[in-house]
């Protein structure tokens, strides 16, 4: 008889303590529901930048054996990385969120414009960090490999480089070994610290091969994302 009343208390037990987990849920959960609702994020303070290179009538560098476009694979991996950080509460900022560019016209000076734009962007937002995702092309196809590029002079954004870098080599086959300074527009355009990813050769048919599916690209916004959670210092 005690033997089964101790059992009974310990189910009751058992069951207060999963009601009680999911009522926490449930209320983390509505007040992360509250928030997309309010645009607003549960870490304000922490705002990305995230440029999709290219757009438009700039499709970028194209895969060698299926003619995959820089501009559309960009966008993808873009959009993926995003969701993820947004999901971690972070506000994201997109540069583009369509296959277009931001050029306006087809007029003259269409790629100087669109970069002006992307930077108005940057300035706008007033993010603490820019993450711009390209592919990379090369006269060789056996060149391969993501490789990270950053700001040149910013200590924050070689630092950022550097842990990235390592962790691409950790998680993504292939990937180079060493971060490189990058002198690009979307870095130098504002004091933001910043990185430019090139995520792999479209030119190599191998890594194309890998490039254009979708589960390819979850896992170099996967790993981007870890060095951005580690560069906010979250977990």
């Amino acid at each position: 008889m005690i033997f089964t009343l101790n059992l009974r208390i310990k189910k009751v037990l058992c069951y207060l303590l999963i009601f009680t987990a999911l009522f926490s849920l449930n209320l983390y959960m509505c007040s992360l529901d509250k928030a997309v609702a309010s645009n607003t994020s549960p870490f304000p303070d922490f705002c990305v930048v995230l440029d999709a290179g290219h757009g438009g009538i700039d499709s970028g560098c194209s895969g060698t054996t299926t003619g995959a476009n820089e501009r559309d694979i960009n966008l993808s991996i873009t959009q993926k990385l995003g969701n993820i950080l947004s999901s971690l509460g972070l506000r994201v900022v997109y540069t583009r969120t369509s296959m277009d560019g931001l050029y306006g016209t087809f007029a003259s000076g269409f790629k100087k414009r669109d970069m002006q734009a992307r930077c108005e962007i940057i300035k706008q937002a007033k993010p603490i960090l820019v993450v711009s995702i390209h592919l990379n092309s090369y006269t060789s196809p056996t060149a391969s490999g993501a490789q990270v590029f950053y700001k040149i002079g910013s200590d924050i954004s070689q630092e950022l480089g550097q842990s990235l870098q390592d962790i691409f080599v950790d998680k993504v086959s292939g990937s180079r070994k060493a971060c490189m300074p990058g002198d690009f527009y979307m870095l130098n355009c504002t004091s933001t610290p910043g990185i430019l990813v090139e995520c792999g050769f479209l030119s190599n048919p191998e890594e194309e091969r890998k490039l254009i599916t979708s589960e390819y690209q979850e896992t170099l916004a996967y790993t981007i994302a870890c060095g951005v959670i580690a560069f906010f210092g979250l977990k």
